[in-house]
């Protein structure tokens, strides 16, 4: 007989017991419930926990002992682990949900309850994520550097502005959304404004979508000595008759997407380059998973733009400040070291320098660990640097995580496969 978690639960001594269902009686509810209970008192569920993870990276935020722009760094990778959550673990989760998943998970919550949890945890994160931004936002001005409202800007940086707004214009496609004009698809992470506009004659208010690539800068620096930032999308709304003469705005609102990008992989497919090209295309089309909104967006442009994304009600998060807190990075000025960690000044190991650079010298001697970030990681691409030059070495088998656009690691490995070593990477997506 096979058995599920449905057929035995843990009593309070840590014994397992039959529940009845797997030999043909039916569980009473009493039991069930007892089982969840003692499976939820002994276990942490995964996604809850990882929550309170994000919760300790905020807490640093509001650290005062880290230098200013430190803490709006820790702010910022906040919001980048709770979109990454989102696109990966929360997506699996309804995916499970909309394949009539029940299967409780070890702490015994079904797919759909651990949504629930979720949801209500990240209400209170993203709180806590606005608190924290506002009150750096204040802390920011106190050591001169202001992120400002429209109604802040002097006429010469409105003068300025409109200058700006005629460099990115060509970049800013206004869309109609009528019935000849269906609503466009909207990537992930992806940002826009949309709007209810009206002019003369029109009996039905038109309908528009304003989306702004992310290739803009976010947060534009304002000329002057002072050091002064305004929104993008502050500064759109500005000048807003420049993409929509002769209209008038009768309503707008911003919002943000994101996507499902959880991948399922046949592990046995003949082509696994070709399956992986596929699945990553697909990725980008992902249902909508998370929809937000600014916190005074007119209902009517919500349910809108809510209907034309099929978002269903519990994926639209009530958003009390700003949209997008993973762009606060752009505030991180390298100009003001006073306001960041004292940069640190790794170690290189000395066995190599003793060797005169040659690692695998140095290896034949003895084993090395490297201690990063204590310890340099030139080591470790010196040392790929190295296999990829030796004739000796006939394979390169590596694993890389989060590699960067111009990674060394990348090109060394580039190098050794132009020489006709074997190599093999895996690399995260």
């Amino acid at each position: 007989m096979i058995r599920t978690m449905d057929d035995v639960f843990v009593n309070g001594s840590g014994k397992a017991e039959e529940t009845g269902k797997g030999n043909g009686k039916t569980p009473r509810a009493p039991q069930r419930r007892a089982r969840t209970q003692q499976l939820r008192e002994r276990y942490i569920n995964r996604e809850i926990s990882w929550l309170a993870f994000n919760f300790r990276v905020l807490e640093e935020a509001n650290n005062p002992n880290h230098p200013l722009l430190e803490r709006l760094r820790f702010l910022s990778i906040s919001a980048s682990n709770l979109d990454e959550f989102y696109m990966v673990r929360v997506a699996g989760l309804k995916g499970q949900v909309r394949a009539g998943v029940g299967t409780p998970s070890e702490d015994g919550q079904t797919p759909a309850e651990q949504l629930q949890a979720i949801h209500q945890e990240v209400g209170r994160l993203m709180q806590a994520q606005h608190s924290c931004w506002s009150n750096l936002v204040q802390e920011l001005r106190g050591e001169g550097i202001a992120v400002v409202r429209p109604d802040e800007l002097t006429q010469r940086e409105k003068t300025w502005l409109r200058k700006y707004v005629d460099g990115i214009m060509p970049v800013l496609t206004p869309l109609a959304i009528d019935p000849a004009h269906p609503f466009p698809f909207m990537p992930n992470m992806g940002f826009s404004l949309v709007l209810s506009l009206t002019q003369p004659g029109m009996e039905e208010p038109l309908r528009a979508l304003l989306p702004v690539p992310t290739q803009l800068d976010r947060f534009i620096r304002l000329p002057g000595e002072a050091t002064r930032f305004i929104p993008l999308e502050d500064v759109i709304a500005l000048f807003l008759d420049l993409w929509f003469p002769n209209f008038e705005v009768l309503q707008k609102a911003t919002f943000r997407v994101i996507r499902d990008s959880e991948m399922e992989i046949d592990e046995e497919a003949e082509d696994l380059v070709r399956t992986f090209e596929s699945a990553l295309k697909r990725r980008r089309r992902g249902t909508v998973i998370r929809l937000t909104f600014n916190a005074d967006a007119p209902s009517e442009l919500r349910d809108f733009v809510i209907a034309e994304t099929d978002a269903s009600p519990e994926d639209v998060m009530p958003n009390p400040g700003l949209l997008g807190l993973v762009d606060t990075k752009q505030l991180i000025l390298s100009e003001r070291p006073d306001l960041l960690f004292t940069p640190f000044n790794a170690r290189f190991p000395e066995r190599i320098r003793d060797f005169g650079g040659d690692i695998f010298a140095a290896i034949r001697q003895k084993d090395i660990i490297v201690h990063h970030p204590y310890e340099s990681f030139d080591v470790v691409v010196q040392f790929v640097r190295q296999a990829a030059r030796d004739p000796n070495v006939v394979a390169i088998k590596q694993t890389l995580y989060r590699t960067s656009n111009d990674s060394p690691i990348v090109a060394a490995l580039i190098e050794a496969a132009e020489a006709g070593k074997s190599v093999t990477a895996l690399v995260e997506l």
